[in-house]
């Protein structure tokens, strides 16, 4: 087992701590599980400027949002030669298409007649016809036709290819930036750009792929999600089974940092439970209808050879075992190697400024947050990355399913399971309420926790580096 250095927890809820379970996995997990990682930062009050203000939303899309590395799509929304995709993000739009040579290029989705959208929606193309005067280029971004080219002779000689935005193609992501002079995403992420190589996420494919407009400024809204001490009132269900106050919480350079959230154990905030408990908890919220949960739940009753109901890790070694035999018939590959964390844990990985692609073996979460044209609303995406099972070739992306203004998550649980669709309703009926607040606040100021806010702070340090001209640093 690896040897571990234990960092001062004079701040760290009572009880055992995420990196105390990864001792006790039946696996050794990987060493950047282990590494612990925060900065010092002080404890001042934050300010609510930044999530209610026009000019600061104005000062993010001068400073911020052209200069930072952006999810665009995935690869499994374009696998063809001619395969487009419209990625909006803070008032631009970019049109992403599939070359010939299997790359993809990123161009400013505008004529450079008239300035009308070159497409609109997302599908194959042959050229980039423009709709309102039938201007014409081809999917590399070279000029094919002028319609009346006698009216046009002062362009003749003229460079009219297509402006492009920068792409690189990682992990199956399409990232794009309009900043050339950026070093690639790789270097620009870190060391956590090589965590996802293990998992094959460059093989996975969008099984599930969801949309709402939320009434909350998009910072909000993902901030929502970077801390879990919020279940203990806005998610009670899950407490018999998650960690929520043992949650990790790390924080590396500027552009990312991840809360590793324990599941299989009970949280800190139940008493006088055991084992047996979390496993009938996670029964309950997996429906106990399919066969994975009735073997992990058979196990835990005494299937399981060693079981002790009073150990705090036995259910979430039964739980881990359980998956891994579940994946391996489900994908076909040998997860026997996989560390229990790997099988169970919500590793919430964040690259700045608004994208989450979760890390596991299991089918993996990935968030983003799109900001509206005014600072009170965004969208949220949510989709789910599924392994590609074993000898198949990987599936092409289902189609976005967008849920009406007026409905819940719940609207769409036949796509996303009636659990997981009511946890997410769970924490968007605080969003409202959290933007409302803001604007009424006395003195306008949020006091955050030292620890489990810490990537709340994190996060809005590193923005306020790019809204005062210090990022981005270039190569």
């Amino acid at each position: 087992m690896n040897e571990i250095k234990h960092v001062a927890r004079e701040d760290r809820c009572p009880g055992i701590s995420y990196t105390e379970m990864l001792e006790g996995d039946t696996r050794t997990p990987p060493d950047y599980l282990f590494e612990e990682s925060n900065i010092d930062m002080p404890d001042d009050p934050i300010s609510v400027a930044p999530y209610i203000s026009e000019e600061f939303a104005r000062l993010e899309r001068e400073k911020m949002w052209p200069n930072v590395w952006l999810f665009a799509a995935r690869e499994d929304e374009m696998p063809e030669p001619g395969d487009s995709v419209v990625f909006d993000v803070a008032g631009k739009s970019f049109l992403l298409v599939r070359q010939k040579d299997g790359g993809v290029k990123a161009f400013y989705n505008a004529c450079l007649h008239r300035g009308r959208k070159l497409r609109t929606e997302s599908g194959n193309s042959i050229q980039l016809r423009c709709p309102f005067h039938g201007f014409t280029w081809r999917n590399d971004g070279s000029l094919k036709e002028i319609p009346c080219a006698w009216d046009f002779k002062h362009l003749e000689g003229k460079d009219m290819t297509l402006p492009e935005a920068r792409v690189e193609l990682w992990e199956g992501f399409v990232m794009l930036t309009e900043n050339h002079d950026l070093p690639d995403f790789k270097t620009w992420l870190g060391p956590a750009a090589s965590h996802y190589e293990r998992y094959d996420f460059g093989n996975r494919y969008t099984g599930m792929w969801v949309q709402k407009k939320i009434p909350a400024n998009w910072k909000a809204t993902a901030e929502a999600f970077m801390e879990a001490w919020h279940s203990i009132t806005t998610h009670p269900q899950l407490l018999g089974f998650l960690g929520d106050a043992n949650t990790r919480y790390d924080l590396i350079g500027d552009h990312f940092n991840r809360a590793i959230t324990p599941s299989g154990v009970l949280s800190p905030h139940v008493k006088g439970k055991n084992s047996d408990y979390v496993l009938e908890k996670m029964n309950e919220f997996s429906g106990g209808d399919d066969a994975q949960t009735n073997r992990r739940f058979t196990a835990g009753q005494g299937g399981a050879e060693g079981y002790d109901p009073d150990d705090p890790l036995a259910a979430r070694k039964v739980l881990a075992e359980a998956g891994r035999q579940g994946f391996a018939e489900q994908y076909g590959y040998d997860y026997s190697d996989a560390a229990d964390t790997e099988i169970l844990d919500n590793h919430t990985y964040n690259i700045f400024p608004n994208f989450a692609p979760w890390i596991g073996f299991l089918p993996t979460l990935v968030y983003r947050w799109l900001p509206g044209d005014t600072p009170d609303w965004c969208i949220m995406e949510i989709r789910l990355l599924f392994p590609t099972k074993k000898g198949e070739e990987r599936p092409r992306a289902v189609e976005m399913t967008y849920i009406p203004d007026d409905e819940p998550f719940a609207w769409a649980a036949h796509k996303m399971g009636p659990a997981l669709a009511n946890v997410f309703d769970q924490d968007m009926a605080n969003l409202p309420y959290v933007q409302e607040g803001m604007k009424a606040m006395k003195d306008g100021k949020m006091e955050l926790g030292h620890y489990q806010d810490s990537r709340v702070r994190h996060f809005q340090t590193t923005l306020q580096k790019y809204i005062d001209g210090e990022l981005p640093a270039t190569k």
